[in-house]
């Protein structure tokens, strides 16, 4: 791999000859492959026993896999848009696991897309509380609505705002942070070497610059107490140690945290910083020749000092009467009735998480579970309900087999032919976990996967 001289002339002044050749010599080598189990749908267990792939355990991430080959092509099997697991690299799923929120937590992803590390903490908050995952950018958060979606994640708002924007309408309001800061990528190199491309001294600095934007931000919306994970996928010490170390300089109520380092995590560098405070190997760095993944660094932070706060209004549920149309859908096509606070934008119903705040001023992409779009005296359910729910929550399913083709045709968007007469919405499973909806008529089963995901990622 070429990499571009001022990088390797850089890391060969931070490290040790010994340290610095191994180093270079994982560019050699092929990079590590991961994907993470949805606890939301499937034990670690279960899948392991029912995929093709040959699994190893990743022993920083409980949830997560070393998968083989790139030739598994996991994001063509339909367990993956069955959203059993989301394919990440490996290093990456050290940082949820380092921030760790608890079921009923009101939690920030402020750099969230393309979603790994929102729905890893969404399966550890097991759907509860409320996640804000937040991209600036609108292509960037459609994706991570997707992502949010095929995961059958219900807590999460995903917004489209920049963080300044964000701070004037949550001040001191979040449990915990989650910054996965836009850096220089310098982790990136072997999976994505268009990424040595953009590198540069100076690209270094204005993501230096940027990040520390950032982390001011995050911290006026940090509670009292909370606490706030930093990340980057890179190696340069600007945007990690010198970085989390000139933060702490400038807000001295902020206690780093010790993260327990296992299997080759490795301590932050203090002498790579002007202070050389020992705190910094607190911080983690995830390095490529101590262990199987791409590269990392975290520092995890609590805030000490007072958080000035404004009274959150929360968002009352629309009327049942507004519902009827809906119910109706429900009774001819659920086992159970759903409950909560019920929102409309538009005509799309939403189902909110619990302690919702008010979403009016914000740019919107997802607001909770997507329940369907009303329409004229009647109720159509969107993709994400059939996702969201278990197999045993619809009154009528289509169920289909691994090992079976009739997969394949239903994610391309094909027709099926029924062996009865059924007739109304109808959940399509693999080997018992919903696939997405049809509607049955006259023997065969009208296809309703979503346009945008058909042949996506499939052979």
């Amino acid at each position: 791999m070429d990499l571009p001289e001022a990088f390797t002339n850089k890391m060969s002044a931070l490290m040790e000859p010994d340290e610095s050749h191994a180093f270079f010599e994982t560019y050699h080598h092929s990079r590590a492959l991961g994907l993470r189990v949805n606890p939301l749908k499937i034990s670690l267990n279960r899948l392991a026993k029912c995929t093709p792939f040959q699994l190893e355990p990743i022993p920083f991430c409980p949830d997560g896999f070393y998968y083989k080959k790139e030739s598994d092509a996991p994001g063509k099997h339909p367990f993956h848009q069955a959203g059993l697991y989301y394919i990440q690299e490996p290093s990456a799923m050290f940082v949820a696991q380092a921030l760790n929120p608890q079921p009923g937590e009101r939690v920030l992803d402020l750099c969230a897309a393309p979603g790994g590390k929102s729905t890893q903490l969404a399966g550890m908050m097991d759907n509860t509380g409320l996640l804000i995952s937040n991209e600036p950018y609108p292509k960037r958060a459609r994706i991570l609505s997707e992502n949010i979606e095929r995961m059958g994640i219900v807590n999460t708002v995903v917004t489209n705002e920049m963080p300044e924007r964000l701070v004037h309408y949550f001040p001191g309001y979040f449990d915990k942070i989650l910054i996965d800061a836009p850096c220089s990528g310098e982790g990136m190199f072997r999976k994505d070497p268009e990424a040595m491309q953009y590198w540069s001294p100076q690209h270094v600095k204005d993501c230096a610059n940027l990040q520390a934007q950032i982390l001011e931000q995050a911290y006026a919306m940090l509670r009292s107490d909370g606490i706030l994970v930093y990340s980057t996928c890179t190696f340069s010490p600007e945007e990690d140690e010198q970085m989390i170390d000139a933060f702490l300089e400038k807000h001295p109520d902020l206690e780093l945290l010790p993260i327990e380092k296992i299997a080759g995590v490795a301590n932050g560098r203090p002498e790579w910083t002007d202070t050389k405070r020992d705190e910094l190997t607190r911080a983690a760095r995830l390095w490529p020749h101590k262990l199987r993944g791409e590269g990392h660094f975290a520092a995890k932070l609590r805030k000490r000092g007072d958080a000035p706060t404004r009274t959150q209004s929360t968002v009352s549920s629309v009327k049942e009467n507004m519902l009827k149309d809906y119910r109706v859908f429900e009774n001819s096509s659920l086992t159970k009735k759903l409950t909560g606070s019920f929102h409309f934008i538009g005509n799309q119903l939403f189902l909110l998480p619990d302690g919702c705040p008010s979403l009016d001023k914000l740019k919107i992409v997802r607001a909770g579970l997507h329940l369907g779009e009303q329409k004229k005296n009647r109720f159509e359910p969107n993709h994400a309900l059939a996702l969201a729910l278990s197999a045993e929550s619809f009154q009528n399913q289509i169920p289909l087999t691994v090992s079976s083709n009739e997969w394949d045709h239903y994610l391309r968007g094909e027709t099926l032919p029924l062996n009865d007469n059924r007739k109304g919405w109808t959940v399509v499973t693999i080997d018992g976990f919903p696939l997405g909806w049809g509607k049955a008529a006259a023997g065969t089963l009208k296809n309703f996967y979503p346009k945008g995901l058909r042949r996506r990622g499939l052979k």
